[in-house]
């Protein structure tokens, strides 16, 4: 899967509500198990909590999971599952913990409260879209490097790298979709002195929110 959208970065925020403290928490993570196993780090850390609640998405949307850690049927995970399914996100798990005030809030109160706490940890985490760059690398005589340089950033391409010797073998990065232009504008405007050779694609987090 490419062109997802996943957290930026882990995040937390809180809110209280009628007394109640409620703590929201978003992480990246990309397996079932990985979200199990911080759920019960989460469980330890704040054992004295009234409820961790969470939801989960990962493995190409196919495995969604949530619990309402106690509360009452539908009024916890399930509103967290649904902000993490209405901002789009994948590879991402979100727990909601909560200490009671003392003052009830009610079916619709705590699907509120446990929603608004996904939100605000969203936001918080930020979201990045994660998208395939191509690496790629290019042979280049002194006489032409500030000209193949110069191209870059109208190519989206960034510099990551150079190796200087008899000539500079430079190193870049950019969007698969914008390589093969970015091939063939540097083979025309040197003449064909300067062919850029393709490497390995990977996902990069570029943040958009």
């Amino acid at each position: 899967m490419i062109n997802y959208r996943t957290p930026y970065a882990e995040g937390s925020d809180e809110f209280t509500e009628k007394k109640s403290r409620f703590i929201g928490h978003i992480f990246q993570v990309t397996e079932g198990a990985q979200a199990v196993e911080i759920i019960k780090q989460m469980q330890k850390k704040y054992w004295d909590a009234s409820c961790n609640a969470y939801g989960y998405i990962v493995e190409e949307g196919r495995v969604m999971r949530y619990s309402d850690g106690g509360e009452p049927q539908g009024t916890a995970g399930q509103p967290i599952l649904e902000v993490l399914k209405k901002e789009e996100l994948f590879d991402v798990l979100c727990v909601v913990t909560r200490y009671f005030g003392g003052i009830k809030l009610g079916a619709g109160g705590l699907t509120r409260a446990y929603g608004h706490g996904a939100k605000i940890a969203v936001d918080a985490a930020g979201i990045a879209l994660m998208t395939p760059y191509r690496q790629a690398s290019a042979l280049c005589p002194y006489r032409l490097l500030e000209t193949v340089r110069s191209l870059l950033p109208q190519l989206e391409a960034e510099e990551t790298g150079a190796d200087y010797a008899a000539d500079v073998t430079l190193f870049f990065s950019l969007p698969d979709e914008k390589y093969q232009e970015f091939e063939e504008k540097i083979v025309d405007v040197t003449a064909g002195a300067v062919r850029p050779q393709p490497g390995e694609v990977k996902l990069f987090a570029k943040r958009i929110r």
